[in-house]
C-alpha cells in the first residue's frame, strides 16, 4: 500500500484510530459531560465527538450511557484509607480535618468533575442517586462514623453527607458566591464545628460531646 493511499484512509472519516487509550479518552470526555450537563444531558454521541471516537465505540466498551456513567463515576481516591489518618488526631479537630480532606479532594481536577456529574445526575438518574446515597449513608463516612464510636453512626454519617453534598452543589454547581471562591481555610474553619457536632455530639441536645474516654 503506498504511503499516499494510507494517509487518505488514515483521514477519510475524520475519526482517530481505535488504540489503547480509547477507552481512556472515552471516560475523561464522560466524565466532562457529566460533570457540565449531568446524565440526562448527556448523549452518547456528545461523547463520541469530545473523545474523538465513533460513537459504536462506545457501545462496544460500555454497553449502555448508564453504564459509561458508573464507569467515569468510579472516584480515584480511596477514601476509606483517610479513615484512619482522621481519627489518628485530637478528637475535638476530626470535623475540621474531615472538611479539609474532602475539599482538597474536591478542588483535585480529577475529582471535581465526578461529584459535579454526580450532584447533577442523581435527579434524574436513579443508578446515580443511588451512588449519591451509598456516599452520603455507607461507605466511608459510616466508616468513619464507626471509627469514632458514637451512638447513632448511620444517622450521622448522613448528616455529615448532606451537608458536605449541600456544600457541593451550592459551591461547584449552582455557583452561589462568596461560597464559590471562598478559600478551603474559610470553608474549614465555618464547616468543621458543625460537622464535629454531627460526628461527635449530642443530636438530642445540640452540645458538642467531650473526648470521652475509649471505653465509654
Amino acid at each position: 500500500m503506498s504511503h499516499d493511499v494510507a494517509a487518505r484512509r488514515a483521514t477519510r472519516t475524520g475519526r482517530r484510530p481505535g488504540s489503547v487509550d480509547t477507552r481512556g479518552r472515552i471516560l475523561d470526555a464522560a466524565r466532562s459531560s457529566f460533570g457540565e450537563r449531568g446524565f440526562e444531558g448527556t448523549t452518547i454521541r456528545g461523547v463520541a465527538a469530545r473523545a474523538g471516537v465513533d460513537p459504536a465505540l462506545i457501545h462496544h466498551y460500555f454497553g449502555s450511557k448508564q453504564r459509561l456513567f458508573v464507569a467515569a463515576m468510579e472516584f480515584p481516591v480511596d477514601f476509606a484509607a483517610m479513615v484512619p489518618r482522621l481519627v489518628a488526631g485530637p478528637r475535638e479537630g476530626i470535623g475540621e480535618r474531615l472538611v479539609r480532606f474532602v475539599f482538597e479532594t474536591w478542588e483535585t481536577p480529577t475529582v471535581r468533575p465526578l461529584i459535579v456529574g454526580l450532584v447533577r445526575s442523581a435527579t434524574t438518574d436513579p443508578v446515580a442517586a443511588t451512588m449519591l446515597r451509598e456516599l452520603l449513608a455507607a461507605g466511608p463516612l459510616l466508616a468513619l462514623t464507626h471509627a469514632i464510636d458514637r451512638p447513632d453512626a448511620r444517622l450521622r454519617a448522613s448528616l455529615v453527607g448532606t451537608q458536605l453534598i449541600g456544600l457541593a452543589l451550592a459551591r461547584y454547581v449552582v455557583a452561589v458566591e462568596p461560597l464559590a471562591s471562598a478559600p478551603i481555610d474559610d470553608l474549614v474553619r465555618a464547616v468543621g464545628p458543625t460537622i464535629q457536632r454531627y460526628l461527635t455530639g449530642d443530636l438530642a441536645r445540640g452540645e458538642a460531646a467531650p473526648a470521652a474516654d475509649p471505653e465509654d
